[in-house]
């Protein structure tokens, strides 16, 4: 049986938390986003959610310093029938704060850090990198933290619309080896090709699908 394609129709912002106990109830699967500060998080979860200003996009790097949760709903039919399921988005600080101080930084991991090795409801981890640049030791560090922890870990590649077809080939290419990844394990994104939504969509949901 050919099942439909999912797609997200609600999106909202719930709470914002830095312990386990301003966590938002009731619980529910979560999909979390986390990268180096500046990789383009909040405009990729405004174009995944088709809410623009949902998450506040700055062009001041390390403005996200809380856990932001958000509620969606995502939809599909498959011959007839309408099936629903909600989830959290989870957006998460950027890890390589450009202008915080030390203090706060060791804060920020030690909160980041407890929530991704902690949650029982963590069913999928989308780390964000900037297709731009070579990979960073931050970046291959925390991909590899991440599977540390058993994390299922969805790499995707920003800003994929800065480089031509091929440039962009290319350094998805070069992180696939870096990372020791297969194509089901990264992708390419930009915020103006709607393939690209959809195709992100199905990842995520695919990765929950198992947990609820």
């Amino acid at each position: 049986m050919n099942k439909g394609t999912w797609d997200i129709i609600h999106a909202q912002y719930i709470t914002s938390a830095v312990r386990a106990d301003q966590y938002p109830t009731p619980p529910l699967i979560e999909a979390a986003f986390i990268g180096r500060s500046n990789v383009g998080k909040s405009s990729l979860i405004n174009s995944l959610c088709r809410r623009n200003g949902l998450a506040r996009v700055s062009s001041t790097p390390g403005k996200t310093q809380t856990i932001n949760f958000y509620g969606l709903q995502a939809k599909r039919t498959t011959e007839g029938q309408e099936e629903r399921a909600d989830f959290y988005l989870v957006d998460l600080p950027g890890y390589g704060f450009a202008k915080t101080a030390k203090t706060n930084k060791d804060k920020w991991s030690g909160f980041i850090s407890k929530y991704l090795s902690g949650s029982d409801n963590l069913g999928l981890v989308c780390q964000l990198i900037d297709i731009r640049h070579k990979p960073l030791d931050s970046d291959i560090e925390s991909y590899h933290w991440l599977l540390d922890c058993g994390l299922q870990v969805q790499v995707i590649l920003t800003k994929a619309d800065k480089l031509s077809k091929n440039a962009a080939m290319a350094q998805k290419a070069l992180f696939k080896r870096e990372l020791g990844l297969d194509d089901s394990r990264i992708m390419t994104y930009s915020v103006t090709q709607n393939t690209m939504r959809s195709e992100l969509i199905g990842r995520i949901m695919t990765a929950l699908e198992g947990h609820y």
